[in-house]
């Protein structure tokens, strides 16, 4: 069962990889100083998961005015993570869950997802300054994108 309003967002640090080598992403960081917007994706390369991550890009600049900070967290290694972004034009840092720690915390794992095992679900998560969750969308259904206009009025409030 994925967390939902109310909660205490889990506290992680991952991986993310540029041109500039791995870097670690921690998200207390932005506790007590800005709004975190989280979006969890099955897999890099899909057409979807590129389709909802270009989108967010294109409107990065509406999410920096909101105060929030977007990271999208998938399963795949930092190093296809980077590749992904680079092909695809993706602005937003990618977090490598390789090991799906962070995505078992949120509860957004699939037991099995195309004969794979322990992918993400696609889910959105909006974490106040104060580290508590104001917005929680988890779907099994991996093709349904999360309600943005549902995620910004969250970002506003």
């Amino acid at each position: 069962m994925s967390l939902k309003v109310g909660d205490k967002a889990p506290l992680f640090k991952l991986r993310s990889k540029s041109a500039d080598g791995l870097k670690e992403i921690s998200i207390a960081e932005n506790v007590g100083t800005r709004k975190t917007l989280l979006l969890f994706f099955p897999f890099s390369y899909t057409s979807i998961c590129t389709q909802e991550l270009c989108s967010v890009s294109g409107g990065l600049a509406e999410y920096e005015e909101l105060d929030a900070s977007v990271y999208a967290i998938s399963v795949d290694s930092p190093f296809a993570q980077e590749a992904f972004a680079k092909s695809a034009g993706i602005q937003i840092p990618l977090l490598s869950d390789f090991n799906k720690e962070v995505s078992a915390a949120y509860g957004v794992l699939y037991t099995e997802l195309l004969g794979f095992k322990g992918v993400a679900k696609r889910a959105a998560f909006v974490i106040n300054k104060q580290g508590i969750i104001t917005y929680a969308e988890c779907s099994d259904d991996p093709t349904k994108i999360p309600d943005f206009n549902r995620i910004r009025t969250a970002l506003i409030d």
